[in-house]
């Protein structure tokens, strides 16, 4: 019935936006901040890697550490979970798709133009004069050892090294993604919140402002979380077998 209810909802959405977490990219093979690393980087831990003064301190490591992160990713595939994401888009007016993860997970199951909240593995930039840098053929062959120490690349317009495109602990939220995600939740009339904890803020604010500003929240997780409360609809359950009924469902 649960289900049922929630394929209505989707169905009539005009909206609808779809804020993930890293359950969905879990499902996948990617491992989460909150999982033990493996092999020469088990006596690392990841929460200390992800940091403005890491960096600072060993550049080489980290670089090391966020290469071995981005070849592992292009190993993984797009799960059911991401491909049902990307289904929506031909089914509602309008999609936004709404990100914590760091991955290209959703980018390459066609979802377009995702929001990434937390930055891109794949969008690295110059920690000097913070424009772009492109990976180059080198940085994007694969087979990094784990635990390589790696020189970062050196900016192309100023010299300064390159550092991963991500959101560390400590850092802010890119502006510009924090302000599109804020106004497609206050915006929308369904949001559907998957694989997320519901406790890494600001990001978890995104429900519950869509909430407050009336839409109905449909939350799948395997899991309870603080997001139970705010929830229309708790569909509990991997993403990679819940949403693929879900889209059926509602496009019977």
């Amino acid at each position: 019935m649960a289900l049922n209810d929630a394929a209505k909802l989707l169905g009539q959405a005009r909206h609808v936006v779809v804020f993930t977490g890293a359950g969905i990219s879990a499902e996948s093979g990617v491992p989460t901040f909150r999982d033990a690393l493996t092999g020469l980087w088990s006596r690392f831990d990841a929460q200390s890697l992800a940091t403005p003064q890491a960096f600072q301190e060993d550049p080489e490591l980290v670089w090391g550490w966020y290469e071995w992160r981005r070849q592992l990713v292009q190993r993984v595939r797009p799960n059911h979970g991401h491909l049902a994401v990307a289904r929506l888009g031909a089914h509602v007016p309008q999609l936004t798709v709404i990100t914590q993860n760091v991955d290209d997970l959703h980018e390459r199951a066609g979802s377009e133009s995702p929001v990434h909240l937390h930055g891109s593995l794949f969008a690295p930039r110059c920690a000097t004069c913070s424009r772009p840098a492109p990976l180059g053929e080198r940085e994007t062959e694969t087979g990094t050892d784990e635990g390589r120490r790696i020189p970062p690349p050196r900016c192309a317009h100023c010299g300064g090294q390159v550092r991963p495109g991500v959101v560390w602990f400590g850092e802010q939220l890119p502006e510009s993604a924090l302000e599109a995600a804020a106004r497609a939740a206050s915006e929308c009339d369904v949001l559907l919140t998957v694989g997320t904890s519901g406790l890494v803020y600001p990001a978890a604010e995104i429900p519950r402002l869509a909430a407050r500003s009336g839409a109905s929240v449909i939350q799948v997780n395997p899991q309870p979380t603080p997001l139970d409360p705010i929830a229309t609809v708790n569909l509990p359950g991997p993403a990679a077998e819940i949403l693929p009924a879900l889209v059926s469902a509602a496009w019977a």
